[in-house]
Parts: C-alpha cells; structure tokens; sequence
C-alpha cells in the first residue's frame, strides 16, 4: 500500500508540474501578460498576414517590448450595423498585440505618436518566411491615418503596408501599365512608318534629295580634284609671310611710335582741358556781369530818348497843323468891349 501511494503521489506530481509548464507556456505565447504590465493595442492591415501567428514578437527597431496576441477578420470581429454598407475596411485583418510599455521608456502619447508617424507593419524575419510585427516612425503623409468605419476595443496603431507588399502592388501596377499598352497598334504605326520611309528612299522626295545631294558632293569632288590647292596654300603662305615681315618692318614701328606720341599729347591735353574749362567759365562768368551793367546805364538812356522822341513827333505834327503859329506866335485877342 506504501509503494502504491507513493506511485500516485509521483504521478501527482509529475501533473502538477505539467500543469504549471502548460500554464507557463501559455503565459509565455500571451506575451507574459500574467507576469508582466502590459497594454493591449490593435492594428488594421489590407494584406495577407501569412506567416505571422499569435505569439509572434512585436519589436520597435529591433527591440522587442511584446507579442502578438489575437488575429482575426475585421469583419468577424466588428460586423456592419444594421444599413451600413460593406465598404473596404471591413475586408481587413485586425493583430491585437500586448505592449510591455516600461522596455519603450519616455515617449508621448498614443495620439501625438500616430500624428508624427507611428505606424505597425509586418515585416519578415530573414528568409525563413516567419514575420513579426515591427513598430516604427514613417513618413506620416506618405501614410495618413483612415478612421474605421466601427469603434475599436483597444487603442489602435495605424497598419502600414508591409514591404513585400509594397513591391508587388508596384509590379502589379507595372503589369497592368504594361498590359494596358496598345502593342498591336504601335506594331501597326510602326509598319506604316518602314513603309512610308521606304517609298521615300525608293521613289519619294527623299530619293530625290539624296540624288541631288550625291550630285552636288561629286560636283564638289571634282572642283577639290580640279582646283590647285598646293598653289593657292603656296600663296596665302606667301602673303602671310609678307604681311608678318611688314609688320615687322620700320614702317610699322614708326607709325606705331607716333601713334604713342600722339597718345601721350592727347593724354596731356586732356590734363590741360579741367583748367580751359575753368578759365571759358569765368570768362563766361564776366561778360554776364558786364552785359548787366550795360543794360542798367542803358535804360535811363532809352527812356530818355523814348521822351525826346516824343516830343519831337509832337513838334513836327505842330509844325504842319500851323507853321505861322511856330514862327510869329499866337494872334492877339480882340478886344470885347469894342
């Protein structure tokens, strides 16, 4: 009976620590939420979450501060209010994740974090193809922040597009632009071209330029052929020659040395010229003062003149009125008491 009762209390024992590995273990995949502080954030994102699994890490440039704790669809999770329409948002996948918030330290709230650019992406780790969510400041008006069209649980972390899918929206895009080209067409404008280009150089006015032009290039070449080019450099050397030894020669030197003579006599003349210009300006200066003392003692003069004037026209129109008036003098008046 002893050895019955200690096998049980063995087995008993051996549950009991299973139990709490178990109960451990499952701690540990919830992000130590039973261990530690932790707070509850969730992010929205429109691409596949392959490879991401609860219990995954969250980390923050490399640093992980929690886990991945629930995934699921939007729709499931928030369903549409009677009337709502069914738009893109709730075709979504929602990651709940738990955040250790002592490992992040000083930081701002919620808030003023997304306005500066705190987004959530999936990002893969190396090439195994298992992903973790990475937490991180991006440009915040490459990726501006929608409103869900429902009222979330928890405080949520914008999702931004992960890397992978960035680069196969932009091939994607690229196909469709690619597909979109019109090939056929341009195989046809381009077939039209070659013909019309053909026609030109068979029988067009291109063939006919062509012609002229191969004309004109062997006009030419016989002009070069027929010309005397040695004879003709022969002379311009000459002529250069003659024109670098007349250069060279007295003639040239002694016009060369007037013409610096001639400089300097100007340059002199020019030192000369401020004192002229000061001696025409006073002399200016002292005909004006002269012209004005001639018109001050001349106009006593012409008034007195303008008078004598007009008493001599007063004298010649007295004269022949009456001239025996002038000479004897006026009549005697008669006598009234006669």
């Amino acid at each position: 009976m002893a050895s019955g009762r200690a096998l049980y209390a063995r087995v008993g024992a051996l549950v009991l620590v299973g139990i709490v590995l178990a109960v451990g273990f499952v701690l540990f995949l919830a992000g130590g939420r039973g261990l530690q502080t932790t707070e509850v954030f969730e992010s929205y994102f429109e691409e596949s979450v392959q490879g991401l699994d609860v219990g995954a890490p969250v980390r923050y440039r490399g640093v992980a501060i929690g886990r991945v704790t629930q995934i699921g669809l939007v729709a499931a999770e928030y369903p549409r209010q009677q009337g709502e329409a069914y738009s893109r948002g709730f075709q979504r996948v929602f990651l709940r994740f738990g955040l250790d918030l002592a490992q992040v330290g000083e930081a701002p709230d919620l808030a003023e974090a997304v306005r500066l650019g705190l987004r959530a992406r999936i990002t893969a780790q190396g090439i195994t193809g298992v992903n973790y969510l990475e937490l991180d400041f991006v440009n915040a008006e490459r990726f501006p922040v929608t409103p869900p069209p429902w009222q979330p649980r928890f405080p949520v972390i914008p999702g931004v597009p992960s890397t992978v899918a960035q680069v196969t929206n932009a091939a994607e895009l690229l196909i469709q632009r690619i597909a979109d080209i019109p090939v056929d067409q341009i195989s046809n404008d381009i077939a039209g071209l070659l013909s019309n280009l053909n026609r030109q150089t068979s029988d067009g006015d291109l063939a006919q330029t062509l012609r002229e032009a191969a004309a004109t290039m062997a006009l030419l070449r016989q002009a070069v052929e027929g010309a005397d080019l040695a004879g003709a450099l022969g002379e311009f050397r000459a002529a250069a020659g003659e024109a670098r030894a007349l250069l060279n020669g007295p003639e040239v030197r002694g016009i060369l040395a007037n013409a610096n003579g001639a400089a300097a006599e100007l340059r002199r003349t020019a030192q000369r010229l401020p004192g002229a210009v000061e001696g025409l300006e006073r002399t200016l200066r002292s005909a004006r003062e002269t012209t004005v003392d001639i018109q001050a003692e001349l106009l006593p003069i012409l008034i007195d003149l303008r008078a004598t004037t007009a008493n001599l026209r007063a004298t010649a129109e007295q004269l022949r009125s009456s001239p025996s008036q002038l000479l004897f003098g006026a009549p005697p008046t008669p006598d009234r008491r006669r």
